[in-house]
């Protein structure tokens, strides 16, 4: 098999299989009739909404790349445009109007990522040069593109009012245009191992599930609680990278029985409420392989996308006063063309 972007794929990825081009992944397992079945799910008619405020965890401690969103108000006619009188540039009229804009780091709080935020170096026509490309061959600097000068990166004092980075392929753009609506399965790790740090890899994973008797389906969103999100809230916005580095659940991305789980469950997309889905840095880092290996292996290699920050202690809760953990899930993310990854606000419906 192979594309003209690529003569050989990554050993047990998924490029091609749902077509040449393909830029959703494994969102394509989510069929009308996954659909329906989560459509199923909705007993109660109650909603949970499954974002954090979008200004958690609070400063940049626990990423120094990533910021709290900056709030400004628009200018109208000269005027600053909040609490702004229109009678005093159009005598007579009433109206008092506000209006604001937002500087947002896509990827500081709730989030989607998308398949261009991890990539791999690897050899995809056979030459023996690896190349920087993603999810099913799209190239860096072909597919994803970016400025050459850190002066056009960040939020420099002089910034340009201009993009300078976009996804030709695989933005998130296309992950919105699918609606992320389907039946979703919670998997609440917090319910047995609590809020200590505790590294789940397969054996761990597999005793949670057949305790709660949860199966997962081909086309199934999972999401992941850990109580991390819970934990963060709690700081009120002082988040202390010590305490968290300690607290909660994570996935051990270095157990490879865990990533031939998600290959073969056929899962849709992975969701949890902690930092980064997996355990950063990954057990027995000795700089030979990727840094975080189960973003290596949803992002690049399946097209699995990545939710995390998600707030999941209430449903969690609510589902299992009721023996119950499956629901309908509807999360797109922002519908923003050649961006990496969007702030989500995801609702469940049970």
């Amino acid at each position: 098999m192979s594309n003209p972007r690529w003569k050989q794929r990554p050993p047990g990825s998924n490029w091609g299989d749902f077509g040449v081009d393909d830029q959703l992944g494994r969102l394509n397992l989510i069929t009308p009739e996954k659909l329906k079945q989560g459509l199923a799910e909705v007993q109660d008619g109650r909603a949970f909404c499954l974002s954090l405020p979008l200004d958690y965890p609070g400063g940049s401690a626990l990423n120094p790349n990533r910021h709290p969103p900056i709030l400004r108000p628009t200018l109208r006619r000269g005027k600053v445009n909040v609490n702004c009188q229109l009678g005093e540039l159009e005598p007579g009229r009433p109206d008092v109007l506000s209006d604001d804009l937002a500087i947002l780091h896509l990827q500081y709080s709730t989030q989607w990522d998308g398949l261009p935020h991890v990539g791999s170096l690897f050899d995809v026509y056979g030459d023996g040069i690896a190349r920087p490309v993603y999810y099913n061959g799209y190239a860096a600097g072909t597919d994803l593109l970016g400025p050459d000068d850190v002066a056009d990166a960040g939020l420099s004092p002089n910034i340009k009012l201009e993009s300078t980075s976009c996804a030709r392929a695989l933005g998130i753009e296309h992950m919105a245009q699918t609606c992320v609506q389907g039946r979703a399965a919670l998997i609440d790790l917090r319910a047995h191992y609590g809020d200590a740090h505790t590294l789940v890899g397969y054996d761990e994973m597999m005793r949670v599930l057949d305790r709660d008797g949860v199966e997962i389906e081909a086309g199934d969103i999972v999401c992941i609680h850990t109580g991390f999100a819970d934990v963060v809230l709690g700081m009120n916005r002082q988040p202390d990278p010590a305490v968290l580095k300690q607290s909660c659940a994570v996935l051990d991305g270095r157990d490879e029985r865990l990533l031939q789980w998600i290959t073969d469950s056929n899962l849709a997309a992975i969701a949890t409420d902690n930092y980064a889905v997996e355990a950063y840095p990954a057990r027995d880092d000795d700089h030979c392989c990727a840094s975080l290996p189960l973003h290596e292996h949803c992002l690049f290699k399946l097209g699995v996308h990545l939710g995390e920050l998600w707030h999941l202690t209430p449903l969690a809760a609510w589902l299992r006063a009721r023996g119950r953990y499956r629901f309908l899930l509807t999360a797109p993310p922002l519908k923003l063309p050649g961006a990496f990854a969007s702030p989500v606000t995801p609702v469940a419906t049970v």
